[in-house]
């Protein structure tokens, strides 16, 4: 009996030590939801650097010293790449010569919707005549600068199925980075991709009642989303989040509302939500907040599931109402 408990006490330390017994990579992360997904892939062996934090915005972040030395530091770099979080381009060229930098937008497998000109997504508008016109083709350049070195949307991982693709890609990078701990990464990305799969299955169903609803937000983000599920944004506020709108942009917008029979009008917590207060003013639209980059959750694991489902319980919520 002695050797048995023994034997088993050997057998625990054992797999105890598989995680511990070699020192994690140290691996940098770009932003929240990205972070949640290495971050699961990573349980019980490390715990990836965060570098956009808290309720910063990525579309206006500046980068810290600690930020610096974290990239300098780092084995393994995650980011979506230059077309979203341009900050980081420079930084990593000055910085990570001796890190694996993965641009998780050339993940296999993902797919791409492209990038959508103009607050109310019209590929061209010659309607537009004066200084609005050239307010709206000032701030579509700025923002196609400064986040779409490519034409496609870069918010990638608002569908679940880019979601898995960025998994797969962060898993095969870990296991080649750090082979000591192969088998516990792919058996988290194995636990990581059922999860997903069972977030998709639920957002659809949570989503189905009100998919038919057109809504307006406050900057053009959700198209991974509405392509995955099916609801009906109608445009949105500002063409980037950087340029605040002029008051003509503003007078459209509320006159789409109201003519489209919008029944909901979203914010988001980094931006300006007196807006929506004017855009909804004298219309039966009611206002709600969406997050579409995580700003209001707490990093960790669990973080992409929260934002999934606080995205689809904000629609569901305001769209249902006075039905």
């Amino acid at each position: 009996m002695k050797a048995v408990s023994l034997s088993l006490f050997a057998a625990a330390a054992f797999f105890t030590s598989v995680g511990a017994g070699t020192a994690a990579p140290d691996v940098v992360v770009s932003i929240k939801p990205v972070h949640s997904l290495v971050a699961s892939i990573m349980k019980g062996v490390g715990e990836p650097k965060l570098i956009v934090e808290g309720a910063a915005s990525p579309h206006t972040f500046s980068l810290k010293p600690s930020d610096a030395a974290a990239i300098e530091k780092a084995d393994v770099i995650f980011w979506v790449g230059p077309g979203f979080e341009a900050f980081l381009e420079k930084p990593l060229e000055a910085l990570a010569s001796s890190a694996a930098v993965i641009e998780l937008e050339d993940a296999p497998g993902l797919e791409k919707l492209p990038f959508r000109e103009g607050g109310a997504f019209e590929a061209h508008d010659h309607e537009h005549e004066g200084e609005e016109a050239h307010e709206h083709a000032e701030a579509g350049h700025a923002d196609h600068d400064s986040h779409h070195h490519e034409d496609f949307d870069t918010h990638l991982w608002l569908d679940p199925m880019n979601a898995k693709a960025m998994a797969a890609e962060i898993e095969k990078t870990l296991v080649e980075a750090d082979p000591a701990n192969a088998a516990l990464y792919q058996a988290n990305a194995a636990a990581l991709l059922k999860r997903i799969d069972d977030l998709d299955a639920e957002l659809k169903t949570a989503l189905q009642p009100v998919k038919d609803r057109p809504f307006i937000v406050f900057h053009d983000a959700y198209q991974y989303f509405e392509h995955r599920y099916g609801v009906s944004v109608a445009g949105s506020i500002t063409v980037s989040p950087e340029t605040m709108p002029g008051a003509e942009r503003v007078k459209q917008i509320h006159k789409k509302v109201s003519e489209l029979g919008a029944t909901c009008v979203f914010a988001e917590p980094q931006f300006e939500p007196k807006l929506v207060r004017v855009v909804t003013e004298g219309t039966s639209a009611r206002s709600g907040t969406l997050d579409p980059e995580a700003a209001t959750l707490k990093e960790g694991p669990d973080l992409y599931f929260e934002l999934m489902r606080g995205l689809a319980g904000s629609m569901k919520n305001c769209l249902s109402q006075g039905t």
